[in-house]
């Protein structure tokens, strides 16, 4: 297998971490965590959400989060945006990326936006347009690219199409997201190598899901094939709250664990990030998924 010298972690932990969290995590809680992610080594992090808070309640204090971290020179600081309302309130608070979202599947889509994905198209284009006229970077991210909760196999002229449609609006890069977290190595080396003969392998990102224990083994085989950018979420924090039975994101640190051990460059300190999800464990109450949480634990 092919494996690269240095790969880009990009942190999703204050975002898809919290979103679906039953316990409300105070303003000032998410600011020191954040402000502890900054400390990692990180060099993405997305720190919240400007989706109407009745939708994300966890997410209601987008602002005052964004206003109240520290912000570190070289990080930069993404936040989700769901349409022109969304990104005004982002702008306000001068985050540098705004991350824009849809489906490649109707009813994943319907359910998670509201929309068709034909309908989208528009909404997130003026995001898009108006984020880049500020001078900030865009972010896309494609939902349930290898399985739908509601629709089961997704076809991949779908995600072609989706995928398309994002860089046709000027995003730098596209995030391709396993959302409930079903997909295989097998299947990620089928979809990536039909994807990879359309978009350079640089502007792409993968987002897995660790619902079934594949994360890792689907993301070996991402990096045999050219991908140098994961999402990872913290302890293994997260799931969507309109994908049944979506469990956390990746754990960033076991990733880590795994790039550090094979000689793989991320610029993250392994101790540090660790410490941060100590501290969002404690904060959430509950032990997350994460193994190298659970090995530390269990020595302590």
């Amino acid at each position: 297998m092919n494996w690269p010298a240095s790969v880009t972690l990009k942190e999703v932990g204050p975002r898809d971490g919290l979103q679906n969290e039953k316990v409300f995590v105070s303003t000032e809680d998410k600011i020191a965590w954040i402000n502890q992610l900054s400390g990692t080594g990180m060099k993405s992090i997305e720190i919240t959400s400007f989706v109407n808070p009745k939708w994300i309640p966890a997410l209601a204090d987008a602002a005052e989060v964004a206003k109240g971290i520290e912000r570190m020179p070289g990080i930069v600081y993404s936040a989700l945006v769901p349409n022109r309302q969304g990104l005004e309130r982002a702008l306000e608070v001068d985050v540098d990326e705004a991350a824009v979202f849809m489906s490649a599947s109707e009813t994943h889509n319907q359910r998670n936006i509201n929309k068709s994905i034909s309908a989208t198209f528009p909404i997130l284009r003026e995001v898009a347009q108006e984020a880049l006229s500020a001078g900030k970077s865009v972010r896309g991210y494609v939902s349930t690219v290898f399985g739908c909760p509601y629709e089961g196999p997704v076809s991949i002229d779908e995600v072609i199409r989706v995928s398309e449609a994002l860089f046709d609006m000027g995003i730098g890069e596209l995030s391709l997201g396993d959302t409930i977290g079903i997909a295989n190595p097998k299947q990620v080396q089928d979809v990536l190598d039909i994807l990879l003969k359309r978009f350079d392998a640089k502007k792409l990102a993968l987002h897995f899901h660790d619902t079934r224990g594949t994360a890792l083994a689907n993301i070996l085989v991402s990096m045999d094939m050219g991908i140098t950018t994961f999402d990872a979420s913290v302890g293994g924090l997260g799931g969507c709250p309109y994908a049944p039975g979506a469990s956390g994101n990746v754990a960033s640190d076991d990733l880590l664990y795994m790039l550090d051990a094979m000689g793989i460059q991320t610029g993250v300190n392994p101790e540090k990030l660790l410490s941060a999800a100590r501290f969002i464990q404690d904060k959430i109450g509950r032990a997350l998924p994460s193994r190298n949480l659970q090995v530390g634990s269990s020595n302590g």
